[in-house]
Order: C-alpha cells, then structure tokens, then sequence
C-alpha cells in the first residue's frame, strides 16, 4: 500500500520546510512518500495570533490544489492554523503537529509540558492545548528566548535551551513528558532525550506517523456535520481555488 502524505509549513522559511519533509520521511515507512510544502504567501515565521491568521489561507490554498492527490495533511506548525477548516476542504485525515505531540506524550506519561519559543507566544500556545482537550494532563508551558527562525538557524543554542526549559518543567512542575513546541525544533528530541529522564516528543514526527497510521486504518474525515463541505456561495476578492461548488463567478474572473 503506498501512501502519500503532504505536510504544509504554514510560514515561508524555506530551510524549515526541508527539515520538515526530512523529519517526516525518516519516521514514515518506506511505501510512503511524505512531501512538504510551504504557501506561495505568507509569514516567514508564526509567533504572534496576527502571524497565525495570515498563514491561514495558504495552507488552505496548498490543501485545495491537492486535496484529491494525497491520503493525508499535515499542518506543519505547533499552533495548527486553520486546522478546523482545513478538515473541511479534503475528506483526506488532516493531522496538526501540536495535537500530534500531545496526544502522543499523553499516552507515555500523566503529565507533559510544552517547551516553546518566545515568551509572546504562550497563551497562542496555551490555547492550543485547551483546544485540543488536554489542559488537565499538560504540567506547563515553557517558552525560551529562541525565535521560529533561531530554532532552524541555530541549533546548538535551540538545544541549550530547550534543556534548561524541559529541565525547569521536570523539576518544577512535574513534567513526565516533554513536548518540542515548534516546527522548527524537528530532529532535536534525540539529543535532548540524551540529557533528560523523561521522553522528548518530536511534533513533527509524532504527526508523520499518526497521519500514515490513520491512513492504514482506512479512515477519512467525518463529513455529517461539522466538516462537511462548506455551503457554495460567492467569495469576494479571493482566488478562484477559494470558491467551492459556487456557481457565482469569483472577484478575480
């Protein structure tokens, strides 16, 4: 069975999306082709809810043009932008790499804690997790200095950091589990695993992996209510790949 899976890095760092579809395809089986991709427009890096909506409508867009060509999505940031309507543009499993991880790291210890990027970003990432339904389980929220970008850019420091925070967590505030909070952070668990008692949970692998799996299992995307379809209307002043099942032309014909 061969499977293909297409993760969507919602910024527009290049680097970042290479090391994206390298992490996913170590972690994928060999039958299964993971590609990533990031929009033709967007943030270079997601740090603020203001960064987040601009991402929305080009992982929408990279959703669209393929969405009868690939057996899963992967939402390729730790905030999972627009992954609600992202569920409602393909019957395809649509996986975010936030709820990935802590579902993951939910099923290895009572406790995780999510050891992130810039302090700005804690209640974006707080938020995340109430969504996702584990605000129970997750010990803490540990943010470094570490920008989106640093965390490609500089590895060793990302490293330097990420312990000093996953190690606080450990010690303060009981964490069994640690969750790399950023895209950016993919390939780094093994070495932080080294110099930590606790396992580390690599975002962008954990939703590698549930993607392929979900896929295995032959299961698509419910469809009776909340993610069918979106009702056909007319969108003003967005590219026609926007318009579903509309029979209005669109502002740009």
């Amino acid at each position: 069975m061969t499977i293909r899976i297409k993760a969507i890095n919602p910024n527009t760092t290049e680097a970042m999306t290479d090391n994206i579809e390298r992490v996913g395809d170590e972690h994928t089986s060999d039958d299964t082709e993971f590609v990533a991709v990031s929009p033709d427009s967007g943030p270079i890096s997601i740090e603020s809810y203001y960064d987040d909506y601009l991402a929305v409508p080009g992982v929408l867009e990279e959703i669209r043009r393929d969405a009868d060509e690939f057996d899963a999505f992967v939402n390729a940031c730790w905030g999972d932008p627009g992954i609600d309507a992202c569920r409602e543009v393909t019957d395809a499993p649509v996986v975010g790499i936030a709820e990935s991880s802590m579902y993951v790291a939910n099923m290895l210890g009572a406790t995780f804690s999510v050891a992130t990027i810039i302090p700005r970003a804690r209640d974006f990432i707080e938020r995340r997790v109430e969504t996702t339904g584990l605000e129970s389980q997750c010990a803490s929220v540990r943010c470094t200095d570490l920008t989106v970008v640093e965390t490609e850019e500089t590895r060793d420091a990302a490293v330097d950091a990420l312990l000093e925070a996953s190690e606080r967590a450990i010690e303060e505030d009981g964490a069994e589990v640690i969750c790399l909070g950023c895209a950016g952070m993919g390939g780094l668990d093994g070495e932080l695993e080294e110099a930590l008692p606790v396992p580390v949970i690599d975002s962008v692998a954990a939703a590698a992996v549930l993607a392929e799996g979900v896929v295995r299992l032959g299961k698509t995307t419910s469809d009776v209510l909340t993610y069918g379809s979106p009702e056909p209307k007319a969108i003003a002043g967005y590219p026609d790949i926007f318009r579903i099942g509309s029979t209005e032309p669109s502002a740009d014909e």
